[in-house]
């Protein structure tokens, strides 16, 4: 049993950042280095944010993820007056996110319904005004399976993509923590200097912290860095309910890794700086996906699994803690890239639900950027994974020394630990 109660902490409202710094690199920056000894108390020492480069590792890869948040919130109004608001969550049809937000036809989403009661039936109509100009988006509630509904939208320009309707109609999904309305603000601090693929309902906040001026810093001094991209779900907001945290679902979320991010994890295995749980999850979902494309291709009669129709992979929940996991990743980065190669695909296309918590065995990532996450949360428990059991002391160091906490707050700098034994 993975209590997480084990896993809960003081959180005053007031210790929550609801907004950034006019500066995102003079955040506060917390830096846990490595340990000589398992046993030994965690060193830890705190900076600002743009000196984060010299808390860097020689010959650093610096991974980050390159998904841009959209403006995902839709507010309707019924003829009665009655708000119903429709979060897209993920697109259903078509179901790649590029290829949904492009189309200028009907697309259908998986979605989130506020004051579901008043829209059992018909089509939601909201009137927009664009360059003096007016349209109509119209959504349609299609299908209902569980606490998600089918819906589809259309709207009355076929000049305007989707996603241009969303920049028109949408409201950028702030965190609910915050307990804020979204501000014209966000629309610039609750995006990446380097966000560039939409998709996401929720930021890679620990890549917030990145200027221009820290990036092209980093790699005057010889940081490399290469883009990976993980569309953040809604699920990231989830609390754990469970007490056993191992009865959590987690939700899953596409990730996409270009062939030549693949070669440079490859290269610098050792020395690879994920920015975010976001990259994080992404890069140790590769061990497992290359695990499966050896293990086809050793079921192939022809000795290769790239002769077969193996185009689509995903990365179960506890698939890390099933049955033996005996390549290298080596073996699984060279299978991957292999597949593309052959395949002559650019990039990697797959999806995740990996949970990542105490007893995880790390392959890729030695460090990680990121923030101070909630208490009794999926992402807290990735960063006991992370320091070996070690989380409450800087927690409790980041609580002492005034760092602010969550989506807008301070930021750490954390080098894997070894791991200990772990009892739940």
């Amino acid at each position: 049993m993975l209590r997480i109660s084990d896993y809960n902490y003081p959180l005053a409202d007031n210790r929550i950042a609801k907004y950034p710094l006019a500066e995102r690199d003079h955040s506060k920056l917390l830096v846990v280095p490595r340990q000589d000894s398992q046993n030994a108390k965690l060193k830890i020492e705190e900076d600002k944010f743009y000196n984060i480069g010299n808390y860097l590792p020689d010959n650093a890869l610096l991974v980050y993820n390159n998904t841009r948040v959209i403006q995902a919130r839709l507010v309707f109004h019924k003829a009665t007056g009655a708000r119903i608001e429709v979060f897209c969550l993920e697109p259903l049809s078509p179901h790649d996110y590029q290829i949904n937000l492009s189309s200028t036809e009907p697309v259908e989403w998986k979605c989130m319904v506020g004051n579901l009661k008043k829209w059992k039936s018909g089509v939601l109509q909201l009137p927009l005004t664009r360059n003096d100009t007016t349209l109509t988006l119209s959504a349609t509630l299609l299908e209902t399976t569980g606490n998600t509904h089918r819906v589809r939208f259309s709207w009355d320009d076929a000049e305007l993509s989707f996603a241009e309707v969303l920049d028109i109609a949408g409201e950028l999904p702030i965190p609910p923590y915050l307990n804020r309305d979204t501000e014209e603000s966000d629309l610039v601090t609750y995006q990446t200097v380097y966000s560039r693929i939409k998709g996401s309902v929720a930021a890679p906040t620990a890549g917030l912290h990145f200027t221009d001026r820290v990036l092209d810093g980093l790699r005057e001094n010889g940081v490399k860095t290469t883009e990976i991209t993980l569309h953040v779900g809604a699920g990231t907001f989830q609390p754990v309910k469970t007490e056993d945290a191992n009865l959590h679902q987690m939700h899953a979320e596409i990730i996409s890794v270009p062939l030549s991010a693949l070669e440079a994890v490859r290269q610098n295995l050792g020395n690879i700086v994920a920015v975010g749980t976001t990259s994080v999850r992404t890069l140790e979902s590769l061990y497992y996906i290359g695990e499966k494309m050896i293990g086809k291709a050793a079921g192939n009669q022809k000795g290769s699994c790239f002769e077969s129709e193996l185009t689509e992979f995903s990365v179960e929940q506890f698939e890390p803690y099933e049955g033996e996991h005996v390549i290298t990743i080596e073996q699984a980065l060279d299978a991957i890239i292999m597949y593309l190669k052959q395949t002559r695909q650019p990039a990697l296309h797959a999806q995740t639900r990996i949970m990542i918590k105490p007893g995880f065995n790390f392959r890729v990532v030695s460090a990680m950027v990121t923030n101070f996450h909630q208490p009794k949360s999926t992402l807290l428990l990735l960063v006991s994974a992370f320091l070996a059991g070690h989380w409450r002391e800087v927690y409790d160091y980041a609580l002492a020394h005034d760092f602010r906490f969550l989506s807008y707050g301070d930021s750490s700098l954390l080098y894997r630990q070894n791991p200990i034994l772990d009892q739940q």
